[in-house]
This record gives C-alpha cells, sequence and structure tokens, in this order.
C-alpha cells in the first residue's frame, strides 16, 4: 500500500520503519528535514518538502507530531495533508492530541471526501521500535478494519473504542492511571531506601504479587539508580495531562490525585528535568 507518514520524532520514525518492513511504500514528512533525509538514509522509502506532497497518492497518511496546533500545521493550508489527499484516502493521527481536534478532523475530512481516525498510542519508545505499541482508536468500524492490518505493523493491540475522539479519551484514562502509578512507585521505592532496604530485593519480591506493574518492571530499578535521561519526557507528560484536565472541567470528572501528581511534574521541571523520564518523580521526594 502506498502511504504517507508525518512526523519523524523517536515515535514516528521507528513506526514509519515497520511499515517498510512490511513491505509498504512509505513516503515521511518532516517539518526538521534532516530528520527526514536522516529516516530514509536508514529506510527504504522517501520524503517530501511538505504534507500535501507525501500525503499525494497515498491510500493512508498517518501522523504522529506534538499537540493539537501541530496536527493542525501539518493538516490544514495550502501545504497541508488534507490538501494533497485524495477522495476515499483515510487520515490516521497517533498523536496523543485532544478529544476535540479529533472531532473537528473528523468532520474536516469527511467534508473532503475521506475519513480520520484517531489512534493514540501506548508503550513509549520503546513500544515504537520494537514495534509493540498499544493503539486505542475512535472512528468508523469501516475505517478503522480497513486501517488495522495497516496500523498492527507497529503494534501489539490495535483496538476501536467508539467514534471519532474515543481514542483519545481513551489515552487520556491511560494518562491519569499512569501518573498514580508512578508516583505510588516513586514513594515505595523512595521509602524502600530511606528504610535501609535493598531495593532491587524489594522489587523482586513485590513485583510477584499485586503491587506488580509496567511501570514497576520498567522503571523501578532506573529509579533507584537515579537513572532518567531516556523514555517519555516530563515535558510531554505535562502537556497530555494538560488535555486531561481541559476534558474533565467539560465532563466534570474528578481527577484529584492527577492534579497532585502534575503539580510534583512541574517541581522536576524546576529542577531542570523537563527531558528527564516521567519515573523521575522519585527525585521530588528526595529534596
Amino acid at each position: 500500500m502506498k502511504v504517507a507518514f508525518l512526523g519523524m520524532g523517536v515515535m514516528g520514525a521507528p513506526m514509519a520503519g515497520h511499515l517498510v518492513k512490511a513491505g509498504h511504500e512509505v513516503t515521511v514528512y518532516n517539518r526538521t528535514v534532516a530528520k527526514a533525509q536522516a529516516w530514509t538514509k536508514e529506510n527504504k522509502g522517501g520524503s517530501a518538502a511538505t504534507p500535501a506532497e507525501a500525503a499525494k497518492g497515498a491510500e493512508i497518511v498517518f501522523a504522529c507530531v506534538g499537540n493539537d496546533d501541530d496536527v493542525r500545521g501539518v493538516v490544514y493550508g495550502d501545504a497541508g495533508a488534507f490538501a494533497g489527499m485524495e477522495k476515499g484516502a483515510l487520515f490516521v493521527d497517533h498523536t496523543t492530541a485532544s478529544a476535540g481536534l479529533a472531532r473537528e478532523l473528523d468532520t474536516a475530512a469527511r467534508e473532503k471526501g475521506f475519513a480520520f481516525l484517531d489512534g493514540p498510542v501506548s508503550g513509549g519508545q520503546a513500544g515504537a521500535v520494537n514495534g509493540q505499541l498499544t493503539v486505542m482508536v475512535g472512528g468508523e468500524k469501516k475505517d478503522f478494519d480497513h486501517a488495522k492490518p495497516v496500523i498492527d505493523c507497529f503494534a501489539k493491540a490495535t483496538t476501536l473504542m467508539g467514534p471519532a475522539g474515543a481514542g483519545q479519551l481513551t489515552k487520556m484514562v491511560n494518562q491519569i492511571c499512569i501518573a498514580g502509578l508512578v508516583q505510588g512507585l516513586s514513594e515505595g521505592m523512595n521509602f524502600a531506601q530511606k528504610a535501609g532496604l535493598d531495593g532491587d530485593l524489594v522489587l523482586d519480591v513485590i513485583s510477584k504479587g499485586a503491587a506488580q506493574s509496567w511501570q514497576m518492571e520498567n522503571r523501578g530499578r532506573t529509579m533507584l539508580k537515579g537513572e532518567f535521561d531516556f523514555g517519555f519526557a516530563v515535558d510531554w507528560m505535562r502537556k497530555d495531562l494538560s488535555i486531561v484536565f481541559d476534558e474533565a472541567r467539560r465532563n466534570g470528572a474528578r481527577v484529584p490525585v492527577t492534579a497532585l501528581v502534575d503539580q510534583f511534574y512541574a517541581a522536576v521541571q524546576a529542577h531542570g528535568g523537563n527531558r528527564w523520564d516521567t519515573s523521575s518523580l522519585i527525585q521530588v521526594l528526595k529534596g
């Protein structure tokens, strides 16, 4: 299948690479041209100067950029993807963005004669590199059925959650749960160290019981070592949580623990940890 991929960041670049490995014809675009050029040197695919050029003739156009404004930047205008897409094509947005934007793009796409899916992902950079992402999708079933075999090139689980925006809402639930889990793990590991316990041994034991989680398995030991120069950046987590708070104000959901953890992330930023992994919450507890 001829496809396009917009956004060659730490997530988009490996995701596009998996599409090439699966045999798809891929054209990429990135705002910073050097990143697109670096991708083409490592993968059998082409690059384009604008989103519209990348999208021309593509059956599916994927995007994975930073935020709502970034998505609008690659979609709208004479150089945007929607200007280059043909009737019957499909746009799949893997950016973690607002549900309102998803509904907006769904309406705009259908007015132009093509389809839209919001498909935010979970699994981080490692999941993208290993083709093991979890994708939560909003949109119409026929469009989902068309896209799923292609999305599965870089995913271990791809699930239709409901109409446009449902994928983004599910990703918000994901981030709410992660925030609480990481804070709890941070407090537990800090407590273990203050109590003079062998932290690695503690993890070995409690990870076999009800406390077990992905965060514990993948971040517990690096927390103990104070290693945070990898993974999902604090800046991006706070961006995601701001989307959660906007939606919570709209739907009336109470998220008091998430709001508190967000302020702890602000403290990490104040310590210069903007690009640290989200597990750096433990540093706030150390003072």
